[in-house]
């Protein structure tokens, strides 16, 4: 084996490596968005609103933390649940609309 064709498997075994990740990733928001489109539908039913800022608060906190201890950037991370929280009170708003 060539050195290149040593470092094409090499990348190749990477990127199949990121590939899986992106599937575990993908069927992981699959399944939150489940549970948080049950939790709109509760919120709906009891007539509580759609974003809950203490909560967010707390969750951001705990998220940050999860991510310094894993090394990953905790600015990063806020990000992403920012645009998954942002998502789920939008879900949740037409929940509550369409039940009236």
């Amino acid at each position: 084996m060539t050195d290149d064709s040593a470092h094409h498997a090499e990348l190749t075994r990477l990127r199949q490596s990121i590939d899986n990740i992106d599937a575990a990733l993908v069927h992981l928001l699959a399944e939150r968005f489940k549970c948080t489109k049950a939790v709109g539908e509760y919120k709906a039913t009891h007539g509580l609103p759609p974003a809950d800022p203490a909560r967010e608060a707390v969750q951001i906190a705990r998220l940050r933390a999860l991510a310094e201890s894993a090394h990953l950037d905790p600015d990063f991370a806020q990000k992403f649940l920012n645009f998954i929280v942002t998502e789920v009170i939008r879900h949740h708003e037409a929940i509550r609309q369409r039940r009236g």
